[in-house]
């Protein structure tokens, strides 16, 4: 069953946009919501826009929309901040839940802003924890006894190198250890079930394979079985048990609703809100069978037309996420000749083509009509031009 939902999306006419791993593109029905949000609730109502329009349920309820895309129960996944926060969050609640343990695990295939985060945070609590950053294939052997948390992204930035989720998690509970999963390039990409796998944390962003937009909120999941338990270290307003009762001491509001920091975002929630309406009867392995057929289809196209470019990614679609990526000595020069005609992937250092599948809005013909072109500039030399040498300040 096609799952190819490109009408309810505002592409440019002939662009083919390969970079929703980085940000989604505009859902149709993102701007009139968000009109009648900012003239019929914000322009209307004003204050009363929190009681009468549900702004202050925003989190929750936009939270469990995305829940169901990542196997998180109602309730379990609250809304606001940005993904730093809540890692942080995830992090500093982890390492209270083991005090007598002082190493946390990730690997040399996270986000760098995971690794600086966990840094930063072991080095202001100044209690001797350590940050253990290893292979993504070492992983399980470097979770002991010692580990208090394991800290991962579960599909690599820049690869699309995909861990094990289940079997991971396993093996840190089997040593006593926390496990929180970083799912900014798993949610509304590939099936994730985090109430199987056990995990005690998730968080990730929404701007890019869920929608919704620049500067989107990010989530938290908090297992729920300890939702009740675990000790905020940026103890909000808004995570208050009653924050209108303006009491000077914290007291943690029940669930994962202590894990809210700040003002929820409004208008950003309700882009998301609107975006994520596209996803309604989308059922995940359906999504992921599409996103493997187009892959795999272009790996091949790629190979046919382009032998210079070396894969990247793993060559296996089950430890493959919703990314193909192929290593360049001009990798950024022929990103930006791949732009300018129309095809939209992008570049990481230091030699990597990073291409996103999204079924929803591409297909089949897009994937082959990407790399014909792509063929055509890495075989005429056409990236070896001037005005695609400059670095620009966004790759």
């Amino acid at each position: 069953m096609s799952i190819l939902r490109k009408h309810l999306f505002d592409l440019p006419e002939g662009m083919i946009y390969l970079d929703g791993n980085s940000l989604g593109p505009l859902p149709r029905a993102v701007p009139a919501r968000l009109a009648r949000a900012v003239t019929g609730e914000w322009g209307a109502h004003l204050i009363q826009g929190w009681n009468l329009d549900g702004w202050m349920a925003q989190p929750g309820r936009v939270g469990d929309r995305v829940g169901r895309l990542i196997g998180a129960p109602p309730g379990s996944v609250v809304m606001g901040d940005t993904l730093s926060i809540k890692v942080y969050q995830a992090l500093s609640a982890a390492l209270s839940m083991r005090p007598d343990r002082r190493v946390v695990v990730s690997d040399s295939g996270n986000f760098p802003s995971d690794l600086y985060i966990a840094d930063g945070l072991i080095r202001h609590l100044g209690q001797g924890h350590v940050l253990r950053v290893v292979a993504p294939d070492a992983v399980g052997d470097a979770i002991g006894p010692d580990v208090a948390a394991v800290l991962l992204t579960q599909v690599d930035y820049r690869t699309g190198r995909m861990h094990d989720m289940a079997a991971i998690t396993k093996a840190a509970h089997a040593a006593g250890a926390v496990m929180i999963w970083d799912l900014a390039h798993s949610a509304g990409a590939v099936p994730v079930d985090l109430a199987a796998c056990g995990a005690e944390f998730a968080a990730g962003c929404s701007y890019k394979y869920l929608n919704g937009g620049p500067g989107a909120p990010a989530f938290i999941y908090v297992r729920p079985d300890l939702a009740d338990r675990i000790d905020p270290a940026l103890a909000g307003w808004l995570g208050h048990a009653a924050p209108f009762a303006f009491d000077l001491d914290y007291r943690p509001a029940p669930g994962v609703d202590r894990m809210r920091v700040g003002t929820p975002p409004v208008l950003q929630m309700t882009a998301l809100d609107a975006a994520l309406d596209v996803w309604d009867g989308v059922d995940m392995a359906d999504l992921r069978a599409a996103s493997v057929a187009l892959s795999e289809r272009f790996i091949a196209e790629v190979a046919a037309h382009c032998p210079d470019l070396m894969l990247a990614s793993p060559r296996d679609a089950r430890e493959r996420g919703s990314q193909v990526s192929f290593h360049f000595a001009h990798g950024y020069a022929a990103m930006q000749a791949l732009i300018a005609q129309g095809v939209i992937g992008d570049f990481r250092a230091p030699d990597i083509m990073r291409f996103g599948f999204t079924p929803l809005y591409i297909d089949q013909a897009d994937v082959v009509r990407a790399a014909g072109i792509l063929g055509r500039i890495i075989t005429d030399r056409l990236w070896d031009r001037p005005e695609f040498q400059a670095r620009k300040a966004v790759t």
